[in-house]
């Protein structure tokens, strides 16, 4: 097993909810557009990166809230995340259009949308702006919501098909 021995840029982009608030003020009080995000991202594809990419341009500071193991597994079934946590946590970091990244253990980031007050909310196109969790509370408070375009043929549920059919055909 690979441990870092000091803690990187990369590693610093890492924030817990308090750490990642006390940020998104500052940012805020110096006029950056805080724009937030959120999904399993368990395996990282041509379409996340097309996306965040996107969702980046729309401020100066892009937060991703990542899901938990626990979280993910909830959603997409026991067989998820195929990623381990900690692999999936680095790699976002890892993206230089990735500013904050903050875990979520709960089912909906509604709560951590609260907490952290980003000014733009943004989800993929496979989302409607009315089914957004936490879209009427950014509103609330004067912060916009918005939809990027899907980029068909990407998706975990995709290649996690291509790899057990690659499998089963052996």
């Amino acid at each position: 097993m690979y441990i870092m021995p000091t803690r990187s840029s990369i590693e610093e982009k890492i924030c817990s909810w308090d750490e990642a608030r006390q940020r998104i003020v500052l940012y805020q009080q110096q006029g950056i557009k805080v724009v937030f995000t959120n999904g399993c991202f368990d395996i990282l594809h041509f379409g996340h990166l097309c996306y965040l990419a996107q969702a980046r341009d729309l401020g100066g500071i892009l937060v991703v809230g990542l899901n938990s193991a626990a979280s993910v597994a909830r959603l997409k079934g026991p067989h998820r995340p195929i990623q381990d946590e900690a692999t999936r946590f680095l790699q976002m970091a890892a993206l230089a259009f990735t500013d904050i990244v903050v875990g979520f253990d709960q089912d909906t980031p509604l709560e951590l949308i609260a907490t952290l007050r980003p000014d733009i909310l943004v989800k993929g196109g496979d989302y409607a702006p009315d089914d957004i969790v936490g879209a009427d509370l950014v509103k609330s408070y004067g912060g916009t919501v918005a939809v990027l375009p899907f980029v068909p043929g990407y998706s975990t549920t995709t290649i996690e098909q291509k790899i057990l059919n690659g499998i089963l055909k052996r």
